[in-house]
């Protein structure tokens, strides 16, 4: 990537030589020429808010910023970007959205999230630590700006305005209000679950910002939740936990299981570990932030239960739901079980029957399929 700091090697995480995507879009290259161009002083404290892979501390890295992600991915990939671009272990501080921010902003850069409810959450998170003088820029792809992201600029930290687009990215300039009555923050959202889901009926979800569906229970883990194994007992894992409903439900009907709930999202394992408290689950319960299973002993699971996405940021990929379903047939014991809920159209049953040489159908609708596949 060029940029006015060096031109530095970037890769996604986990590094793969056959991924055509990039560690880094026009945006972020729009944003590091504006700091440039407009010499905008980053000597105080710099704090990046949703670099996806580390683009950009890597190129500030000697203004030594700190990041704040949702993302332990990200959180990798920077780490493995810094240390190709030599840059001395320390230099930029990385913080997960689950941490406390800094006391002090003197220039804030966020790249626009997926979720709007995330940049709500981390805008209210941050406002108490910017100040009048605090340089705020916000920058993402024109598709990824809408009328609703410069209302939460406004709204939370002062009057924003959008720059002209350039190579379909377009920047976000904010002039904090100290003066400003700022909402408070909604942030975790709690729901009670409905009737006809089995074990997990009427007890509570904690949702954390960015975890999907933060409001209601989404209609594929609906369908799911009336299908997953009774009884099984052992060493269960939710991947990809989310707000860890799928997990607690297991537990809730085998208080003897062991259940481990694993996601890349550190606000979805703060939403799982909270849900599974809310509804008093007796029994043992690990929660860990983490590439999937990696970590996980071979052969030490009996039952792997994954809803998997098909979403990388924009980009619409299978690459994760074959990482998840590599890594459960690593972990699970000889006759040990992976379900599988997906929507029809993705065709999992041929990626389970390549990688274990089974792939049953349990249930369906004409939506989503329940799949199991079982390790021989």
């Amino acid at each position: 990537m060029k940029t006015p700091w060096g031109e530095p090697a970037l890769t996604r995480f986990p590094e793969d030589p056959r991924d055509r995507l990039r560690a880094w879009d026009a945006s972020d290259e729009y944003l590091l020429r504006h700091l440039a161009e407009e010499r905008v002083p980053l000597d105080g404290t710099v704090v990046v808010v949703g670099d996806r892979w580390g683009a950009l501390v890597t190129a500030l890295a000697a203004h030594r910023p700190a990041q704040i992600t949702d993302s332990h991915l990200t959180q990798e990939a920077t780490r493995a970007n810094l240390a190709r671009a030599g840059v001395e272990p320390g230099a930029v501080r990385l913080l997960t959205t689950q941490d406390p921010p800094p006391e002090r902003i003197d220039v804030l850069l966020v790249r626009v999230p997926k979720s709007l409810a995330l940049l709500e959450d981390q805008l209210l998170r941050l406002a108490p630590a910017v100040h009048p003088g605090t340089v705020v820029v916000g920058t993402g792809m024109v598709k990824e700006i809408h009328t609703s992201t410069l209302a939460l600029f406004e709204r939370i930290l002062g009057p924003t305005r959008t720059s002209l687009a350039e190579k379909k990215a377009r920047l976000i300039f904010c002039a904090p209000d100290p003066a400003l009555e700022r909402p408070g923050n909604p942030w975790p959202y709690v729901y009670t679950l409905p009737d006809g889901i089995g074990p997990a009926a009427g007890g509570t979800v904690v949702n954390h910002a960015g975890v999907f569906c933060a409001d209601r229970l989404d209609i594929g883990t609906r369908f799911f939740l009336r299908h997953l194994p009774a009884g099984r007992g052992g060493r269960v894992v939710d991947l990809g936990c989310g707000n860890g409903v799928v997990g607690t439900s297991v537990a809730l009907a085998d208080p003897g299981a062991e259940v481990l709930f694993v996601d890349e999202s550190f606000q979805a394992v703060a939403s799982a570990e909270a849900t599974y408290k809310a509804n008093g689950v007796p029994g043992h319960a690990e929660f860990r932030v983490g590439d999937g299973l990696a970590g996980v002993p071979s052969e030490s699971v009996d039952l792997v239960l994954n809803n998997p996405p098909f979403h990388s940021h924009q980009a619409t990929t299978d690459a994760t739901a074959w990482r998840m379903f590599t890594g459960a047939r690593r972990a699970l014991r000889p006759g040990g079980e992976l379900w599988v809920i997906g929507n029809r159209h993705l065709g999992y049953h041929v990626k389970l029957r390549k990688l274990f040489g089974n792939s049953r159908l349990v249930a369906s609708d004409p939506k989503f399929v329940v799949l199991k596949a079982v390790k021989r």
